[in-house]
């Protein structure tokens, strides 16, 4: 039976459509009112003419389904499948700039993160924007509640805490008596009614907590609670005010030029704009404004907590009533999606269109976004505090061991400072091992200098948590400090190592990233040749009679190579050496002029 024959079997209900390949692979996922007329019209001389659909019906053998209720469940279940599978023929927000999260993990002592991807194993609150207030959040969060971010081994005791404790940003679970398994609790209970919104509930307790600490003389510990309870009023009170200031609005725009499509997705709220978000495909063939808003505002709002009361976009399409009565179902507050036709709303669409022509340009037409767009952007995709002014990156060259050699490049301010690189010779590791010798050389380097921006390994995971076990050796925590794995071209965040970065070939994030890091091994290897080349030289100009170690000294630091020592003249080298050493170094090396 062809595809055509099982389209015309399907039920007269509302449902999910899957097209698959001979592997059982999905190919396509969408949903239909009418699941039988839905996918009969893929066979209308129209849709056949089309390249993308004509491609998908040549690649396809079966067609599966999965009834729904109604349309609104097909819908959401339409969304949950295109989420898990990445069918290849749907619209597919790949490599999206998400939103920061704050992941509360699930261990003994709880911890937080910003991160901005979801895995089982902890809870997740936000999305947050603009980016920088989840990290704004967890300083708070920090100085407030004293929960700590950092990665230090809480499942063994240490002998001291480090400067987190002491300048009060942690309890100090990591050393035996600093804090008690109840008061971290207490704690972290509190932190999920701040991060829940139940500032109010929170606020109870904390004056209950703070009563009970006054009448037991604990002054202290009442004085700390009457300074939380007074922030967390402060901020409930303030989000009071933000709620009744106006209503929250997102404006979608496209650029398309199949196909290549720029989207750009614009953030009001409270009638100001506080960020923006753009979005890349190269693969729409056959273009459809109303189908591609469709895919992307299922795949952006679909099961996500962010939910603005507006959503304006440029075009109407099919599934747009479904869509609103679901998302209102979802957030529990109407949803109005609309095309604005007149005023400031068409202003405002309009000034997003050209943003997102502007995308198009910098993405497709590789023009070079300016310096602190780039480190702005480098900032979001490593969760970093702050658009990273100082860049070091560090990378080991050896072969099979041998003459084992270091580098450390720097990046600043937009620009590598090759004024402030620097060579490391390996002392304390024997043989082949890339880690200890990383371990070495990051220890050796903020023994004594600060920290940068950003720390950058020129590695995989193993080179990570070299630099990472250096780093804390030394007391140094919270130290933002990330790697790339050759080949893979991926980027690992340490304290995010199961969240690894793979951006795509045009980011200029990653061609800052890889600039860097090739600086980095060239200059490694530069150096490793400058080691090798000097002790040839050494060891073969030794074995002349009358050449010591001070002899040869001369000799490296004048002509820098063992070849440029053979063809040199022998007046030259007397020159450097003296008579009688250039001449037995000349009879070494051209026998006849000694016979």
């Amino acid at each position: 039976m062809d595809l055509r024959e099982k389209a015309a079997q399907l039920p007269l209900a509302p449902g999910v459509y899957l097209y698959k390949d001979p592997g059982g692979e999905i190919l396509y996922a969408g949903k239909a009112k009418n699941l039988r007329h839905r996918v009969r019209s893929y066979f209308t001389a129209d849709r056949l003419a089309d390249s993308r659909t004509g491609t998908l019906l040549s690649v396809a053998t079966h067609i599966d389904y999965i009834l729904t209720d109604n349309e609104k469940e097909a819908l959401a279940l339409e969304n949950n499948l295109i989420k898990q599978y990445k069918p290849r023929f749907n619209v597919l927000l790949r490599d999206d700039k998400t939103y920061p999260y704050i992941k509360l993990t699930h261990e003994k002592y709880p911890r937080v993160y910003v991160t901005r991807r979801l895995h089982k194993g902890a809870t997740y609150y936000g999305p947050y924007f603009p980016g920088n207030l989840a990290h704004r959040i967890v300083n708070f969060i920090h100085r407030s509640f004293k929960i700590p971010s950092c990665n230090v081994d809480l499942t063994r005791s240490h002998p001291q805490p480090c400067l987190e404790y002491h300048i009060h940003r942690c309890l100090g679970p990591c050393v035996e008596g600093l804090t008690t398994d109840d008061a971290y609790a207490s704690a972290v209970g509190d932190l999920r009614l701040f991060l829940e919104g139940k500032n109010r509930d929170l606020a109870g307790q904390l004056r209950r907590r703070m009563e009970a600490a006054s009448a037991g003389l604990r002054f202290e510990e009442a004085a700390a609670l009457r300074d939380l309870l007074a922030t967390v009023e402060e901020l409930d009170e303030k989000q009071k005010m933000a709620a009744a200031a106006g209503d929250n609005t997102d404006i979608l725009a496209l650029h398309a030029e199949p196909p290549l499509v720029a989207a750009n997705l614009f953030h009001l709220r409270n009638g100001r704009i506080v960020d923006r978000r753009e979005f890349f495909f190269e693969d729409q063939l056959e273009f459809d404004q109303g189908e591609f808003i469709a895919a992307l505002l299922k795949q952006l709002y679909l099961g996500t907590r962010d939910v603005p009361d507006h959503i304006h976009v440029p075009a109407d399409f099919e599934d747009l009533e479904p869509l609103e009565a679901l998302l209102a179902e979802q957030r529990g507050r109407k949803v109005a999606i609309h095309t604005p036709q007149r005023g400031q709303k068409k202003a405002m669409l309009a000034l997003v269109e050209t943003n997102a022509r502007h995308s198009f340009e910098q993405r497709f037409r590789v023009l070079t976004p300016s310096s602190d767009a780039i480190r702005q952007a480098l900032a979001e995709t490593l969760s970093l505090p702050e658009p990273p002014s100082r860049i070091e990156c560090f990378d080991i060259s050896h072969i099979q061991g041998t003459d084992q050699v270091a580098s450390m490049v720097v990046w600043e301010n937009g620009r590598m400072n090759k004024s402030a690189y620097r060579k490391f010779i390996i002392k304390t590791v024997a043989g082949n091992d890339d880690f200890a010798s990383m371990r070495e050389v990051v220890a050796r380097r903020y023994a004594k200098a600060p920290c940068p921006s950003l720390i950058l390994i020129d590695g995989g995971l193993g080179q990570l948590h070299a630099a990472a076990e250096a780093l804390e050796s030394l007391g140094i925590i919270n130290q933002p400090l990330a790697s790339i794995a050759k080949r893979e071209e991926v980027i690992f965040v340490y304290g995010q190592e199961s969240e690894p970065i793979a951006l795509d070939r045009y980011s200029p994030v990653l061609h800052l990233i890889q600039t860097v890091r090739d600086e980095a091994h060239r200059f490694a290897v530069t150096f490793h040749r400058q080691r090798r080349g000097a002790a040839r030289l050494s060891s073969e100009l030794l074995e002349i009679p009358g050449i010591g170690p001070q002899t040869v000294r001369k000799l490296l630091r004048t002509f820098g190579s063992l070849e440029a020592v053979k063809n040199t003249p022998e007046t030259e080298l007397a020159a450097c050496i003296g008579p009688s050493a250039a001449r037995r170094l000349r009879a070494f090396y051209e026998p006849s002029l000694s016979s």
